[in-house]
Formats: C-alpha cells, sequence, structure tokens
C-alpha cells in the first residue's frame, strides 16, 4: 500500500477561556491515503471543523493553540512550519471548501477575479490567462453560462451556484487534498445530489484524496469508502463504510445510522426517525468516563468513571467503548 497522502498524529486542539484552557480535540490520529475520500462524521460540536481548520492552521492563534501532535503531509511537518510556507501550500496543495459560500466569497469581487485571484497567486499566470482559466473551471463544475457568471457577484447566485464556484476556487491549482467542511449544508435536496455527484466525478478525474467533514450519515454512505466518527473531540469508531454501516460497533455509531431516513420497503407507514437524547457535552461540562455514557442506552458503571482506549477490532477496523462487540 502507498504511503498516506497526509497523516495525523495525536492532534490536541485548545481555546483559552477566562476560566482555562478547553479541549475541541482530544489526541486524535488518523490518515487519508491517496485518492481516498475519507468522512469524519458526528454532530456539531463534536471537532469536526476544528480538525479540518488546523490541517491548514487556519485557527486564530490565540484563542486557539494545538497543544500537541503532528500533521505530515509531503513529508513535511505543517505545525512546524512558517506562515510564507503555509500560505504557498494552502490552496495550491491542500485546498479547503467552508460550509457557508456566503462568508467566504467576497461581496464586492466578482466571481471571476475572486477565482483569477488563486491563480495569480500560486502559479505563473497572467491576469488574461487567468481569466481564461476561470472560464474553463466554472464550466469544470457545470455551473451554467461560465463566460457570463465570471462577472457576476456572489450575491447574483444562488446557494448551489456559490458552492460550485467555491469548488472551482478549491480546484483552481488542482491540489493533491481537499478538505470538504459540509460542503451540501444549507442546500435543497437535489442540489445537495448534484454537489455530491461534481465531487466524485471531479475526484475520479483529478485522483485527489478528499477529506468531506459531515453530520449526514447519508452523505458518508454516497461518498466514502472510509469513516471516522468523532465524538466530543475524540474519534470513537473508523472502518470502511460499508462495514461500519452494515455492523456498527459503537453505541453512537448505531444511534447516527438509525437517524437515516429509509425508503421503499423499509420504511414503515407513520414510523419516526429515531432520534439520540441529551446533547452534545459543552467543552466546560465533558463528562468523566466515556463521554458519551450520559446519552447512551448499553451504559454500564464502567462507562461513567473509565474513558475506553480507541482498539482495533478487526483489520481496518477500530472502536472505543466498553461493550463486548456484538452485544449491541
Amino acid at each position: 500500500m502507498s504511503s498516506p497522502e497526509l497523516k495525523i498524529q495525536n492532534l490536541a486542539v485548545a481555546f483559552s477561556t477566562p476560566t482555562g484552557k478547553l479541549v475541541a480535540v482530544n489526541d486524535i490520529s488518523f490518515h487519508l491515503n491517496p485518492g481516498e475520500t475519507l468522512a469524519l462524521v458526528g454532530e456539531s460540536g463534536c471537532g469536526k471543523t476544528v480538525t479540518a481548520l488546523s490541517i491548514l492552521r487556519l485557527l486564530p492563534e490565540p484563542p486557539a493553540e494545538i497543544l500537541s501532535g503532528k500533521i505530515i503531509f509531503d513529508g513535511r511537518d505543517l505545525l512546524s512550519l512558517h506562515a510564507k510556507a503555509l500560505q504557498d501550500l494552502r490552496g495550491r496543495s491542500i485546498s479547503m471548501i467552508f460550509q457557508d459560500p456566503m462568508t467566504c466569497l467576497n461581496p464586492v469581487l466578482t466571481v471571476g477575479e475572486q477565482i483569477a485571484e488563486t491563480l495569480l497567486r500560486h502559479t505563473t499566470m497572467d491576469r488574461r490567462e487567468a481569466m481564461q482559466k476561470s472560464i474553463d473551471l466554472l464550466s469544470r463544475v457545470e455551473l451554467p453560462s461560465p463566460q457570463e457568471k465570471l462577472r457576476y457577484y456572489p450575491h447574483q447566485l444562488s446557494g448551489g451556484m456559490r458552492q460550485r464556484v467555491l469548488i472551482a476556487m478549491a480546484l483552481a491549482c488542482t491540489p493533491k487534498v481537499l478538505i470538504a467542511d459540509e460542503p451540501t449544508t444549507a442546500l435543497d435536496v437535489l442540489t445537495q445530489a448534484q454537489i455530491i455527484n461534481l465531487l466524485g466525478n471531479l475526484k475520479k478525474e483529478t485522483g485527489m484524496s478528499i477529506l468531506i467533514i459531515t453530520h449526514d450519515m447519508g452523505v458518508v454512505a454516497e461518498t466514502a469508502e472510509r469513516v471516522l466518527v468523532m465524538y466530543a473531540g475524540e474519534i470513537i469508531e473508523s472502518g470502511p463504510t460499508d462495514a461500519l454501516l452494515k455492523n456498527p460497533f459503537h453505541p453512537y455509531t448505531k444511534s447516527l445510522i438509525a437517524s437515516i431516513p429509509k425508503s421503499g420497503a423499509a420504511k414503515k407507514p407513520g414510523a419516526r426517525l429515531e432520534e439520540i437524547s441529551g446533547n452534545m457535552p459543552s467543552l466546560d461540562q465533558r463528562p468523566s468516563g466515556c463521554p458519551f455514557h450520559p446519552r447512551c442506552s448499553w451504559a454500564m458503571e464502567t462507562c461513567k468513571t473509565q474513558n475506553p482506549q480507541l482498539r482495533k477490532v478487526e483489520a481496518q477496523r477500530q472502536v472505543s467503548c466498553h461493550l463486548e462487540l456484538g452485544s449491541l
């Protein structure tokens, strides 16, 4: 097997507050293989976006602080790079699609100017070449009438169109790794499907690796070869998508999968979607023991006092749970 495209080792991230440091990401490790789509899934507040932003050092420091860990890309630890090297890497080797296009796009610059800015920053193209390349990129992400849309401002585009513009910007320099943070949030169902299909097609064309951040297990099922399930800043289960969806080992994963809407014969008339009782713990109210135990129907006394370690249970699967496998 080839070496990982991206490797995160023992990453811990905290935020400074008046009451002290609060840990948002707690000693997590994972890797992204070449040409792979890896999903990082969990509820809002679990640490997914903090993890993604840490990879590109986009968290404001302070109040954020990377307490420990390594992020290895192209043989270099990104946490040790100086600002100029990071600027050269962002958008060229590793790109990111953010979840809210309206806050990421500059409202006073046209779509063409914003895509061209990335090309001018990272390539030797002149302005005319960059604008022509911008048209090609908008066509590649299937934006209708790309030459016309090049002159549009963000507010003149629909949510789905703005998301396509962000994807075009992210792909401008043909990155090795694309981080997609909730790329279908706030989009209608049809547009969501179009964006998911687009990302899949672009991955096949370019061979890039994708880290997709989502809370939607339906998106996971459609896009990812492998899944990391995150809860309260920790990875609690990982494995190949098909195996994990068919046979989840962690109670939290099982609950997430049960929340996926069923269709056709699998849907019972009048049936309600299952829900997970309670809420994700806030950073300053993390429970003792397993962080999921207050919401877990299978919790034992041990769960209240001892946080289980992530352990290997099959060739490509890991889980952090005190329960014996198969007891769910």
